[in-house]
């Protein structure tokens, strides 16, 4: 049976995509086959194929079935804002009903566990009227949250939580990452708070990774389905 989640964060700068390819890193250990999907991506570098985003990247790299560009990145812009305004700037309308296209496309590569991951936050616009919130729902995947563990993640964990319930998706997991050096002070405490109030399991601690180790960062989770069992 084929997986697929929606992955999400409490803000821009959580380590959705480390996260997000250390999941698929996972998968891939277990024998899986893994894909994922970053349909929209804003700040790219000019490359002779064409405009190029990291985060695209990293993912196209962790997951073990080969797809072109396009088909994991179909929407990228240069400039490194939020992506509703670097879309307008470029005279791009996305709407959800084009990403479902898009979607549909990625999805006839055999895959057993897919990941599409949004840009920043749940509510993060697409265009004047719709957000990345209006494609998950399209999408009816479950959820996977990203949390950055620092000074002030309970309140935007906790809303965010409450965002994705009051759309009608469950969240499958979160995902406590260190995406900074210094450590959270009371970081166990703060910990603890969270998976008392969230209403999904945690999937792992990811240290911090300087240097972004996938492999390394995969030992410590685990996928929704490993703690169904």
């Amino acid at each position: 049976m084929s997986l697929c989640y929606f992955v999400t964060g409490t803000d821009t700068d959580v380590g959705k995509t480390f996260v997000a390819s250390a999941l698929l890193a996972r998968a891939g250990q277990l024998g899986l086959r893994t894909s994922a999907f970053k349909p929209v991506a804003a700040g790219a570098q000019s490359t002779a194929e064409g405009l190029r985003n990291t985060d695209a990247l990293e993912l196209m790299a962790a997951m073990n079935q080969s797809l072109p560009y396009g088909v994991v990145n179909p929407y990228c812009f240069e400039a490194a804002i939020a992506p509703h305004i670097a879309a307008a700037e470029q005279g791009v309308d996305i709407r959800v009903d084009d990403l479902m296209i898009h979607t549909k496309r990625f999805r006839a590569i055999a895959a057993d566990f897919s990941l599409v991951e949004g840009a920043g936050g749940w509510r993060v616009p697409l265009n004047s009227q719709q957000s990345f919130a209006d494609f998950a729902v399209a999408l009816n995947m479950p959820v996977i949250m990203v949390v950055a563990m620092r000074l002030g993640c309970i309140n935007p964990a906790l809303l965010t939580a409450e965002a994705i319930a009051r759309d009608g998706l469950p969240l499958a997991g979160w995902v406590a990452n260190q995406a900074v050096a210094a450590v959270m002070a009371n970081y166990r405490d703060n910990l603890e708070t969270l998976k008392a109030r969230l209403p999904a399991p945690l999937l792992g601690e990811i240290p911090y990774y300087p240097k972004r180790n996938i492999d390394n960062a995969a030992q410590w989770l685990k996928l929704p389905q490993e703690l169904e069992h």
